[in-house]
């Protein structure tokens, strides 16, 4: 008994113990190239972990194959380094396996949304109470520079030399298209906007996503830049407010109009047009969700950054859970000679 004592004493120490970044800075060597939007995201990452106030052994990160997918090696946390594209089907089954632990995924646009689209699209149809971290750069960054998913039409790279022919994804579009719960997307050289959505995600019920525009200044420098530049983001990103008109600019002197189904860049100036007759971002409504992720396919348009979407609904592991209750209640705790040898069986002789 006093060894079940004192095990529940140091559990107890450890679930009030107040952490910091620090404590969740492993003892390996960050090993991604100087100047990566990496280091960015692994930072911010750090700085809100403390807050969330889960003891460190709650909290697991899953990876699939590329530079976004050392991540599990550089937090002293649980993780698993898994194989390409897999990453959303390993923390599928841990998270049901093991509903108490808070499981991360961090993977690329190229590891997510190539060989792991599949494995995505119902990660978030099912809501399993998973994080996802897309590091967007646009690129095959590991291998060495061939166009991704989501590199535009026409990218000149290593396994495109006359241009990719491809039209690309648009991240925001599929997980809302597979009906994730939760969507937003920050910027690398945005960290407190980063913070605030890593937050959010943190704190949802359900699938959360999050694109993360992530600058590969070795494969594709620049990408982001018309979004990052100091003279050129006020004008083309408009951060989104639930419950709030969205205005952006320099000068906050810009709006966003809906036109039917279409949203329109006015001018406030000058009394030109009313805050009045701006769109009001709502968080829940599904219509327009689609319509601001849209918008980053169009050139004319700033692109929308913080959270476009959330809302709660039933998640996938809490109706397994209960099933296996109800059963267990009907029917008494399963038995496995009884499933093995339950309906049609032969004997091979």
């Amino acid at each position: 008994m006093k060894l079940v004592d004192n095990l529940l004493k140091d559990a107890a120490k450890i679930s009030m113990k107040k952490y910091t970044p620090k404590d969740f800075q492993s003892d390996q060597d960050v090993r991604w190239c100087p100047g990566c939007g990496d280091y960015s995201i692994l930072a911010q990452v750090q700085r809100v972990l403390p807050e969330l106030k889960i003891p460190k052994h709650n909290l697991v990160f899953i990876s699939g194959i590329g530079c976004s997918s050392r991540f599990p090696y550089y937090l002293d946390t649980y993780g698993f380094h898994g194989i390409h594209g897999r990453a959303a089907s390993i923390a599928s089954g841990l998270k049901i396996a093991r509903p108490d632990l808070s499981v991360w995924v961090t993977t690329g646009d190229g590891d997510g949304l190539s060989i792991g689209g599949n494995h995505f699209i119902h990660i978030c149809r099912r809501n399993i109470d998973v994080k996802i971290i897309l590091f967007n750069n646009q690129i095959y960054g590991l291998t060495k520079g061939q166009y991704s998913p989501t590199s535009e039409f026409g990218k000149i790279t290593k396994s495109s030399p006359y241009g990719s022919p491809d039209h690309p994804f648009n991240p925001l579009l599929v997980a809302l298209g597979a009906e994730a719960s939760f969507v937003a997307r920050g910027i690398d050289r945005d960290p407190k906007l980063l913070q605030q959505v890593i937050r959010r995600a943190a704190e949802h019920k359900g699938t959360s996503f999050i694109e993360v525009y992530q600058n590969c200044n070795v494969f594709n420098d620049g990408a982001f830049s018309t979004f990052t530049e100091k003279e050129t983001k006020d004008d083309n990103v408009i951060v989104l407010e639930h419950g709030k008109p969205m205005i952006f600019g320099k000068e906050k002197d810009k709006g966003l109009k809906l036109e039917g189904f279409k949203p329109v860049v006015v001018s406030l100036k000058d009394g030109e047009t009313s805050v009045s007759e701006l769109i009001v971002h709502d968080e829940k409504d599904t219509m327009l969700s689609f319509i601001l992720a849209r918008m980053s396919n169009l050139p004319e348009l700033p692109r929308p950054i913080g959270v476009l979407y959330a809302v709660e609904r039933p998640r996938y592991e809490e109706v397994v859970i209960q099933q296996i209750k109800d059963s267990i209640q009907k029917q008494g705790e399963g038995n496995l000679e009884t499933l093995l040898t339950h309906g049609e069986t032969w004997e091979i002789r």
